[in-house]
């Protein structure tokens, strides 16, 4: 069996690189609004993966989308990134295929065999009174998604 040690330099340089693909996998984004209490709190920070698949009860990142006029709710949960975009934290409630939640979706979005149509996802807030999701603005295409949530990020302590 031979073993190949890697000297400081290569070991750093490879360090650096995986540092470089985690901060493109990884982002750290904070809630903005009230529609996803009481599972996220406003100003609660959380761990999301870019990209990925979805799937029913996942909480995502995914771009506003206005439907109609541009009137969301004003507390809506806003993910805060470094983007100059707007970003909202909601849970999977139908992925393509599946039948949406009865009124999870507005009168025009309704097709005609009644599932969620390929590229498309279902979005509502864990606080049905206080979100702007899918009941208003209809289906989230997935290309709007940023990523998926994968846990809470602990606030930190100070002594």
């Amino acid at each position: 069996m031979d073993l190949t040690v890697l000297g400081p330099g290569t070991a750093l340089g490879a360090a650096l690189i995986t540092g470089t693909v985690l901060r493109r996998t990884l982002v750290v984004v904070t809630v903005r609004g009230g529609s996803m209490e009481p599972t996220y709190r406003d100003g609660e920070r959380v761990l999301m993966r870019r990209g990925g698949r979805y799937a029913v009860g996942q909480v995502v990142v995914v771009r506003q989308r206005h439907a109609g006029p541009p009137s969301p709710a004003p507390n809506q949960a806003v993910a805060a990134t470094d983007t100059a975009q707007e970003w909202m934290i909601k849970r999977v409630a139908a992925v393509a295929g599946d039948r949406p939640p009865p009124g999870a979706l507005p009168e025009p979005y309704a097709t005609t065999d009644g599932s969620v149509p390929p590229g498309a996802l279902v979005l509502l807030g864990d606080n049905t009174h206080n979100s702007y999701d899918s009941r208003e603005a209809g289906y989230f295409p997935t290309t709007h998604v940023l990523g998926t949530v994968l846990r809470p990020r602990p606030r930190p302590t100070y002594a």
